[in-house]
């Protein structure tokens, strides 16, 4: 199986698949998977940007909105993570995960799929010691605050990855590991981004949970991207002999390294995303305890034995043959020749979540008081049809306009 690894999209959709199905025709292969590792940036449309943190210079509609409306449809699998720069307001939606567009894969604020044999999972979002340990207390439309925050790993995200036991293949996060500059050239990357010095010195360069899950999980691949530049390194973890091979990339630009392909053993395909039923079981057990205002979730509440989780999964899982629910679209996508109402639910109720929850038997608590935690009553999303759709080689690009380096101090490391 081939897979391509993606840094930063920065909604440039367009321009990845280009380069991959370039790659592709010189070297006559056919790539099976691509994985993003964030800032991918799925804007809908206008509205999308007011929950988009980035510069005002960089709000631009950039190409995902063709993927949504179904004018284009992803020539590849996709799978990606949220990162820093996103359109929150939708990825909030799919908090559990679901088709962003058709082809197109959110993992969720933390999830795992499978793909072919491959079990793959993942952790949006970025570090911030401030906001760890609150619960999910932000919702649409964001304030100056909480634009920001909205993005930042929780602990109850990370506390479920951590129960995971089965082997996983591959891992993404946004931010790297904290520590896992000790494990490749340092030396490098200090000379490449002097300014990562002090950071790496005082261990403060990366985020801590994801060192916690690198130690915990031990997958056999981990990517990640947020700080605009390729980074290798290799984990040997305790005496098992067992190694996780890292990897960062840049963002797309002409002449970043911000795309590589590998090859990984796997059954022979076709291949598909489908859901993971340990991961399902864990959702299941902690979705009771699930954190909507600032306070931390109480883990000692999470009482569900998950073996019992996990054979009752299994059972509801095995009538659909573990696939994901159908993509629908909650909102109008963009129109370049009209500007769309503003009469558009702030939290729209996704089919794909309310769906999985159904299946899993949870309550849909997405639209919960970020004050209480109690439910209050939202519109119902329109019908899907409401919304028409509109009538391991590195791969540089040259047609891309090109984007200042943001400084990598930590009063800027959220711009990256």
């Amino acid at each position: 199986m081939k897979i391509a690894i993606e840094g930063c999209m920065h909604g440039d959709l367009d321009n990845v698949y280009k380069t991959i199905q370039h790659h592709e025709q010189i070297h006559n292969t056919k790539v099976d998977l691509l994985l993003c590792c964030g800032d991918f940036q799925a804007v809908r449309n206008e509205k999308d940007m007011d929950s988009l943190n980035v510069p005002r210079k960089y709000k631009d509609m950039k190409s995902f909105w063709k993927y949504y409306s179904g004018q284009e449809v992803a020539p590849i699998p996709t799978i990606f993570i949220g990162g820093n720069h996103e359109a929150s307001n939708y990825l909030w939606e799919l908090y559990y995960g679901g088709w962003a567009a058709t082809n197109i894969y959110f993992l969720g604020y933390a999830g795992v799929v499978k793909f072919g044999n491959l079990r793959i999972g993942g952790l949006s979002g970025i570090y911030n010691k401030h906001h760890y340990r609150s619960g999910h207390f932000e919702r649409p439309p964001y304030n100056e605050s909480t634009i920001r925050s909205v993005y930042h790993v929780r602990e109850y995200d990370v506390q479920k990855l951590m129960q995971l036991e089965e082997p996983l293949d591959i891992f993404l996060s946004h931010d790297w590991p904290v520590g896992i500059t000790d494990y490749g050239d340092s030396k490098a990357l200090i000379q490449h981004k002097p300014y990562f010095r002090k950071e790496i010195e005082e261990r403060t360069l990366g985020s801590k949970p994801a060192a916690l899950l690198l130690e915990k999980l031990k997958p056999q691949y981990w990517f990640s991207a947020h700080l605009h530049c390729k980074f290798a390194a290799a984990v040997q973890h305790g005496n098992d002999g067992s190694v996780t091979k890292f990897l960062a990339l840049d963002k797309c630009l002409p002449g970043k390294k911000f795309l590589q392909i590998i090859e990984i053993e796997s059954e022979p395909g076709p291949f598909e995303i489908l859901y993971d039923e340990e991961w399902l079981a864990i959702t299941r057990k902690f979705n009771s305890i699930f954190p909507l205002t600032g306070r931390n979730a109480n883990f000692s509440a999470a009482g569900m034995d998950i073996k019992e989780s996990r054979e009752w999964v299994r059972k509801k899982l095995e009538e659909r043959q573990f696939k994901p629910f159908e993509f629908a679209r909650t909102v109008p996508a963009y129109n370049p020749s009209q500007r769309i109402f503003d009469s558009i639910p702030e939290t729209p109720q996704n089919p794909q979540t309310m769906s999985l929850l159904e299946l899993l038997g949870l309550p849909y608590l997405l639209d919960s008081s970020p004050v209480s935690g109690e439910r209050t009553e939202i519109p119902a999303s329109p019908a899907p049809s409401d919304y028409p759709m509109h009538d391991s080689e590195e791969i540089p690009i040259d047609d891309i306009e090109e984007i200042e380096e943001a400084k990598a101090d930590e009063s800027t490391r959220e711009e990256a």
